[in-house]
């Protein structure tokens, strides 16, 4: 019995916090996380490495009432620390289930996390460590999507991969048009010119200078993550 071979060596896997609700209004959901890392496990057994950058919505949804009217800085600085949160609880969520994590931060909680160091980051890479990256870039105008491209160029990743709730880029909003079709790769210039709007424009832009391709696909469909990894026709590619 042959074991497929993995596409990429290391990835860099951006969860949206919203993803961790599962059907909840916000917080995290126990179950939806387990599975989740359930699926990160089987990508570690091809022997890829993984890096993580997680969003804090689910956690700032909860607040974000009371943020209206706040200087955006201020507001920036507490989803940071809502995606710490986030990070730590896919972490101990990682380690129960027999990976070990580390989580970095970019903002400086030191008797909570350890701060990102870049060399120290990729050492937990090639050792087999998976490594979660919190708080964002540290620099509040700046979303997690720009993390995940910058962090992703950092350590060297061979494809950031954006899992989200649709199974990939469509020519139309799915739901609002059953005519609308799946890409199964598309450049950037193509996406940037139909403002298919895959991520925000400072991380699109990173990635495209980087030429570092994205692959956005579904979190919730079972096996996603692995066929991804696998190269197979999962999802819409986004290449330079």
């Amino acid at each position: 019995m042959t074991t497929a071979k993995p596409a990429y060596k290391r990835i860099l896997l951006k969860l949206s916090g919203e993803a961790l609700m599962g059907d909840d209004q916000f917080g995290i959901n126990r179950d939806t996380i387990a599975r989740m890392v359930d699926e990160i496990v089987d990508v570690t057994r091809l022997g890829v490495e993984v890096a993580v950058v997680i969003g804090g919505g689910n956690i700032f949804r909860g607040v974000a009432g009371g943020s209206v009217g706040m200087d955006r800085a201020t507001a920036d600085y507490m989803g940071m620390l809502a995606t710490v949160m986030n990070s730590l609880a896919l972490g101990d969520t990682m380690n129960k289930a027999g990976l070990t994590a580390r989580v970095m931060s970019a903002i400086a909680i030191e008797q909570v996390v350890e701060p990102y160091v870049r060399p120290k980051a990729l050492q937990y890479l090639e050792e087999g460590k998976v490594v979660i990256f919190a708080a964002g870039t540290g620099n509040p105008f700046f979303t997690t999507d720009t993390a995940a491209a910058l962090r992703g160029a950092e350590i060297g990743a061979e494809i950031v991969l954006k899992a989200t709730k649709v199974d990939g880029v469509y020519t139309a909003d799915p739901k609002k048009d059953p005519t609308a079709t799946r890409y199964s790769q598309i450049s950037f210039d193509d996406a940037i010119s139909q403002n298919l709007g895959i991520m925000d424009a400072t991380a699109f832009a990173l990635c495209r200078d980087q030429k570092l391709p994205i692959k956005v696909f579904s979190i919730f469909k079972h096996g996603a993550l692995k066929r991804v990894v696998l190269g197979e026709d999962e999802g819409t590619l986004v290449y330079a």
